[in-house]
């Protein structure tokens, strides 16, 4: 018995295969193109993502050696927020509108003109940005008025790639948020929402908790994918949610913490909290009945790679963080901005810069190099911070995963500056693995999401915070919080 999850991200869709102990059988990619038409504009054909699909679905199922009678569902995930666009018989009427994209500003700021930026928050769990999708619809309607004439359909990536496996028009509840047309607290479409914005409800697929039954594969689909007719296709989630999944980030307390080029860090909730000012996206889970908080950092382990490629570039990863082992918590006064890229959480400015600050005669490479990663720390601990204050309470284990948690210095620091435990797991193929986990679920292979990753998802490593470092971190962390209002007007003149 096996359950195949399929995750159609920006670069690629996956295909993952695990058999009924969560361990992975096989694995296999095809890639996708982007397309820059103009400048800020991010875009894909959505008919690449299901070649790219066909070819990994046949390419998994060759490499394990599995027949048709043996995949008993599939699950599916994918990049979050992107817009495509179907007429009345299922077209695609334009290239997706990709979660990048930054050619929305306009519709973002119509957006809380129409509804007002508190009652939207209130109702959707977060601010309008130019990432989502409902700017991105306002922006054809305004843009490209025939096209949006023609629209009778609106999907999410992973959604058309359902439509296409089973012929049905069908979103998960988590991805479903995303867009920012949910009603948070129903899991469901906003009538206000939709009504304000003049989008049409019909054109709104139906959703699905996480682990439900969405549809069918129907025998022209089987016959050239190698997928039995009758498989059942589950709803899945959105790429953060089913990556929440994988590494088991399924009930309050614990934590995901992935620190790879940008940082996110995702927390369960047993109810529909929000943060006031929006500075949190707040999302339905794929675990059904459960939410989500996520802050999103721009620049994590890339403040890293900047800094060794910039100021150190004949020198390892490996001997930079040596040489910062030597240097004392807190940097002995330094302090780093990781605002390389501007800022999403919890300061939503995309004119934010990098600093170091506090710099003294008395400073080597090696302060500066263990300051960044304290940067970066101080930085996650922002949304932390934003979490626990929004009604998360406490935070009892940290799930760790990204290039920067191979290091152990600074999984040192991050348990330390967050005060929390920090583990690693034995799964790394995040949210395919999450997603044939839901498929696995919703097949009856576990009993809920939280029995499927309590059997198939363990502890690996454990990092407890360094109690002499705790309280310098907290002296250094109330300084670093000081700084960006001091210095953001600075910024936006710069």
């Amino acid at each position: 018995m096996y359950f195949l999850g399929i995750d159609t991200s920006t670069t690629s869709s996956k295909a993952l295969l695990i058999d009924e102990t969560g361990n992975v059988v096989a694995v296999a990619s095809s890639p996708h193109t982007l397309q820059t038409p103009k400048p800020l504009w991010s875009e894909q054909d959505p008919n690449e993502w299901w070649d790219a699909v066909v070819a990994s679905i046949k390419s998994v199922l060759e490499k394990a050696g599995v027949n048709e009678d043996q995949v008993r569902a599939v699950g599916l995930t994918g990049q979050m927020h992107g817009l495509v666009l179907l007429d009345e018989v299922g077209n695609v009427l334009r290239p997706a509108i990709l979660w990048n994209d930054q050619r929305t500003q306009s519709q973002c700021d119509e957006i809380h003109q129409l509804i007002g930026r508190e009652k939207f928050i209130q109702i959707t769990g977060n601010v309008a940005l130019t990432g989502f999708t409902a700017p991105k619809i306002l922006w054809v309607k305004e843009n490209e008025p025939e096209i949006f004439s023609r629209t009778r359909h609106i999907l999410l990536p992973k959604d058309y790639i359902r439509y296409k496996l089973t012929n049905e028009y069908a979103m998960d509840k988590a991805d479903g948020a995303g867009t920012v047309l949910f009603d948070l607290k129903a899991r469901d479409w906003s009538d206000e929402v939709l009504a304000a914005l003049d989008i049409p409800r019909a054109w709104m697929p139906r959703t699905f908790e996480g682990t439900e039954i969405t549809g069918y594969i129907p025998e022209e689909v089987a016959s050239f994918t190698g997928l039995k007719a009758g498989t059942p296709v589950i709803a899945g989630g959105g790429d953060q949610a089913a990556g929440a999944v994988g590494m088991g980030v399924v009930e309050p307390g614990i934590v995901g913490l992935t620190v790879g080029t940008s940082g996110v860090v995702f927390a369960t909730t047993p109810s529909a909290l929000i943060e006031p000012d929006g500075r949190l996206h707040a999302f339905c889970h794929a675990v059904p009945g459960m939410w989500h908080f996520m802050g999103v950092m721009l620049s994590a382990a890339g403040s890293l790679q900047w800094y060794r490629d910039t100021l150190a570039p004949d020198v390892s990863f490996d001997d930079l963080l040596k040489d910062a082992e030597s240097i004392p918590a807190g940097s002995e006064g330094l302090q780093f901005l990781p605002y390389l890229s501007g800022e999403r959480t919890p300061h939503p400015d995309p004119l934010a810069r990098g600093a170091f600050i506090g710099l003294t005669l008395r400073h080597s490479r090696a302060h500066m190099t263990r300051v960044v990663l304290e940067g970066v720390a101080f930085g996650l601990k922002d949304s932390f911070t934003l979490i626990q204050n929004a009604g998360l309470g406490e935070i009892k284990q940290v799930r760790a995963s990204g290039g920067g948690t191979k290091s152990v210095l600074w999984r040192q620091i991050l348990a330390s500056v967050l005060e929390a435990e920090l583990v690693t797991v034995n799964t790394t193929e995040g949210g395919a693995y999450g997603a044939a986990l839901l498929a696995g679920v919703g097949a009856g292979a576990w009993g809920s999401v939280a029995e499927a990753c309590s059997a198939c998802i363990k502890i690996t490593g454990s990092t407890q915070p360094a109690p002499s470092d705790v309280e310098a971190y907290r002296k250094s962390y109330s300084v670093y919080r000081e700084l960006y209002p001091a210095l953001n007007l600075s910024f936006a003149k710069m």
